[in-house]
């Protein structure tokens, strides 16, 4: 019963993530750490401030209305 609750936490937990793309910071560092080990690892905010600016400077990432 335990392993069941404890698997139905975690499915909802990574749904969640992946629903909010929580996670893209993860797979960005995962995708470096493959592909590209000798660059530096941005910190949780200059990732977020790198997305926001490539999706400010693109009309195609996404709609802002303000």
């Amino acid at each position: 019963m335990r392993s069941a609750l404890h698997r139905a936490i975690s499915g909802i937990r990574w749904y969640v993530r992946e629903l909010t793309d929580e996670s893209s910071y993860d797979r960005h560092i995962a995708h470096i750490r493959e592909d590209h080990p000798a660059a530096l690892i941005p910190t949780r905010r200059e990732f977020e401030r790198m997305r926001t600016d490539r999706r400010d400077k693109d009309p195609r990432q996404g709609f802002r209305c303000c």
